[in-house]
């Protein structure tokens, strides 16, 4: 059934809603996906507060219009179209779009918007490499804990060396072994 032109008024304020509050947007050729790939990624990205749906290209074009994102390129609205909304952390979403397509062997990322960045297919698919925010937090506190746990071994091997001389002397004494 055709939509009415309200039904598609309301789609694309929607849609420019979504472009406005997501962190980042990701274009994606979803070909050869079954349904339930899609539902299984979707569930996938839901649990990362991402959302990634079909919509039709012009569509779309209008939405991207209407908000502060720059033009894409022409052939990222070429073609069966996913997009992918981030509305939590940025990269881990992509991270698991890149990673289902591979598992899949099927479909691809054309490009998306980072920081209100355009960026092509080449730094998408290389942003999804980076290691995610908890391990670079964890990364971070190990590298600040370090030191710490030197000074600490430093420290209790003073005073184990302390106890160490402290029984020599006790034995030497004739004390008790």
């Amino acid at each position: 059934m055709a939509k009415t032109r309200a039904q598609k008024e309301e789609q694309l304020t929607h849609l420019a809603d979504k472009l406005r509050s997501a962190k980042s947007v990701i274009f994606a050729d979803y070909r050869g996906l079954t349904m339930s790939q899609l539902s299984d990624l979707r569930s996938k990205l839901a649990s990362e507060e991402a959302q990634l749906l079909v919509t039709k290209n012009t569509l779309m074009e209008l939405a991207l219009k209407s908000t502060r994102l720059p033009q894409t390129s022409n052939n990222i609205q070429t073609g069966p179209t996913a997009t992918l909304f981030a509305f939590g952390d940025e990269i881990s979403p992509l991270k698991i779009l890149v990673r289902a397509f591979k598992d899949n062997g099927l479909g691809k990322v054309k490009g998306g918007f980072l920081d209100n960045a355009f960026m092509d297919e080449y730094a998408m698919v290389r942003l999804s490499t980076l290691p995610g925010k908890q391990e670079l937090r964890g990364k971070t506190v190990s590298i600040l804990a370090a030191p710490l746990q030197g000074m600490v071994g430093v420290l209790q091997a003073n005073l184990r060396n302390l106890v160490y001389a402290l029984d020599q002397i006790r034995i030497s004494k004739g004390g008790e072994n």
